[in-house]
C-alpha cells in the first residue's frame, strides 16, 4: 500500500516565493507540486506550508542523562515546534561522543524513541585526535569542542595546540569543526561571589572580550588549514565584523544565533531567576539588536536553540544562584515562535524561513534532500499561522522539565502541523503517538 499525503495551501513556500501549490507526497518523499488545487487534497487555506525546520544544535542528553532530556522527550517537543530534524551534541550524553563506540551507544539509544530525525555531531577534546576519523566514518555531520570549560568534566576544552593537531583531519573530510567561543587567561573582576543572585554580575563574568577572542583564534586557524569552522550561539555583537571579513577573505566560515539571544535581553532579566541562564550570557538590548540585523544581512547563518535543559534543582531554580546553577536555555520547542517573535519586525517572512530551514541543510550537507519543498526531498514539511499568537504554557510544553524562559509568553507563529516523511507526526496541539518515524541522519557523502 503506498503511504500518500495530498496538501494545499495558498502560502506555499515553493521555489523561493509564497504561491498557491499542492504538494504530492509517496513513500516519504515529495514526488510533485502543482500551482493549483487538486480536488482530494488536504486544504489548509492560507495557512503557511513549508519545509520542516532543522535545528542544528540541539543536546538531547541521551544516554546517561536522560533524566536531564531524552530522545523521546525531545523529539515530541520538536514535531510540536514544526521542526523535523534535530542535530544532537556530543555531550552532555554520558558517554560523551568522542569516539565512535560512543557514537553507536547513542544511535542505540535513539532506536524506536524518534519522532522527528535526529543527526549527531562528535566531540573534540584533548587527545582524542585519533578518534575523529573513524567518528567521521561512521557519519557524524560535524565535529564539536569549547575553548572554555564545557560544564562537563568529562569534555574538557581544547587549547590551539590541539586544534592544530585536529584540524588537519577534519579539513580532510570537510565537514565542520564547530566551536564554543570563549577563551581567556585570567578570569574577570566582578562580585558574582558575593551576589550570586545578581544578573548582572554573571553578565560580568563572561564579558563580550572571552568571545572575541576566541572567534579570533578560530579564524586564525581556519586561515592555517583551511578547515571549514562554525561559531555555534554567537552573542557578542562585537565579534560579527571579525567574521564579515572571514567570509569577505573567503574562508570557510559560518556562523549562528540563537533564539534566546535575539528575543530576551539582560535589562529584563530579574535577578534569582536563572532559568535565562546559558553561556555565552544573553546581553544587551543594543547588542542583541545588532544581532538581528546579522540574521538580515548574511553575516550570521541561521538560528538555533542550543537546547540545554536539565532538571530543576541543577538549574538552580530554587535558590536563583547563577554561580552554581546549570547554564542552558530550554526552548526546542519554541525556535520558530520565538525566533519569529523576535524578527518580525526586522526581516519579511520570505527572508526569514531560510534561517531555518535551507540555510541549516546546507550548512549540514544535506541541502540534497532537506531544507526546501521540491520533487524527490524527504516530504518534511510544517503547516502553521505566523500572523497569530498563542501564550506558551507549561501544559502545552513537552520537554522532560517543564521549565523554559518562554513560558508564560505571548508568541507569534503557531505550529498546526508537523509532517514527517510524507505521514501527519503532530497535529491539533498533539503529537501522534506510536508513529516514530524518524529517522538517523548520517552523513552519506564521505
Amino acid at each position: 500500500m503506498t503511504d500518500r499525503k495530498i496538501i494545499y495551501s495558498t502560502r506555499c513556500w515553493f521555489e523561493g516565493i509564497f504561491q498557491p501549490a499542492t504538494v504530492i507526497c509517496e513513500n516519504g518523499l515529495i514526488t510533485d507540486v502543482v500551482p493549483y488545487q487538486l480536488i482530494n487534497a488536504e486544504n489548509v487555506g492560507d495557512d503557511v506550508l513549508m519545509p520542516g525546520i532543522i535545528d542544528a544544535h540541539v543536546h538531547i542528553n541521551e544516554p546517561g542523562r536522560t533524566h536531564w532530556e531524552g530522545f523521546e522527550t525531545a523529539t515530541q517537543a520538536a514535531a510540536a515546534g514544526g521542526i523535523t530534524s534535530v542535530i544532537d551534541m556530543p555531550l552532555n550524553a554520558s558517554p560523551v561522543t568522542t569516539s565512535a563506540a560512543a557514537l553507536q551507544k547513542k544511535i542505540a539509544a535513539a532506536v524506536n524513541k524518534l519522532n522527528v530525525n535526529v543527526g549527531f555531531y562528535g566531540g573534540f577534546i584533548p587527545g582524542n585526535q585519533s578518534e575523529l576519523e573513524a567518528l567521521i566514518k561512521e557519519g557524524v555531520l560535524g565535529i564539536k569542542c569549547f575553548l572554555t570549560h564545557s560544564g562537563i568534566d568529562e569534555f574538557p576544552n581544547v587549547g590551539e595546540a590541539d586544534l592544530d593537531k585536529a584540524m588537519p583531519i577534519i579539513a580532510k573530510y570537510g565537514i565542520p569543526l564547530l566551536a564554543h567561543c570563549e577563551l581567556f587567561e585570567e578570569e574577570e573582576v566582578h562580585a558574582l561571589s558575593k551576589f550570586p543572585g545578581s544578573y548582572k554580575e554573571y553578565l560580568a563574568s563572561r564579558p563580550k572580550k572571552w568571545e572575541n577572542d576566541a572567534v579570533d583564534l578560530m579564524i586564525k586557524l581556519c586561515r592555517r588549514h583551511h578547515c571549514p569552522i562554525h561559531i555555534v550561539h554567537v552573542s557578542s555583537a562585537e565579534a560579527l565584523q571579525s567574521i564579515a571579513k572571514a567570509k569577505q577573505e573567503g574562508l570557510p566560515i559560518t556562523a549562528e544565533t540563537c533564539a534566546h539571544y535575539i528575543y530576551f535581553n539582560a535589562e529584563q532579566i530579574p535577578d534569582h531567576h536563572t532559568i535565562y541562564k546559558c553561556a555565552p550570557p544573553i546581553r544587551e538590548e543594543s547588542n542583541n539588536r545588532l544581532l538581528k540585523e546579522a540574521l538580515k544581512t548574511g553575516i550570521l547563518d541561521f538560528i538555533t536553540t542550543d537546547h540545554s535543559p536539565a532538571p530543576p534543582d541543577i538549574k538552580q531554580i530554587d535558590t536563583g544562584n547563577f554561580l552554581t546553577g546549570w547554564g542552558g536555555i530550554a526552548g526546542l520547542q519554541f525556535l520558530l515562535p520565538a525566533s519569529w517573535s523576535a524578527l518580525k519586525k526586522t526581516i519579511s517572512l520570505e527572508k526569514f524561513i531560510p534561517l531555518l530551514t535551507s540555510r541549516p541543510a546546507q550548512f549540514l550537507k544535506i541541502a540534497d534532500r532537506k531544507g526546501k519543498i521540491q520533487v524527490g526531498y524527504d516530504a518534511d514539511l510544517v503547516v502553521w499561522r505566523p500572523e497569530e499568537k498563542q501564550e506558551i504554557t507549561s501544559g502545552r510544553t513537552l520537554h522532560r522539565h517543564k521549565i523554559s524562559p518562554y513560558i508564560g509568553l505571548q508568541l507569534h507563529g503557531i505550529v498546526l502541523q508537523t509532517i514527517l516523511s510524507g505521514a501527519t507526526v503532530y497535529n491539533n496541539e498533539h503529537v501522534i503517538e506510536g508513529l516514530k518515524k524518524g529517522r538517523t541522519i548520517l552523513n552519506k557523502h564521505l
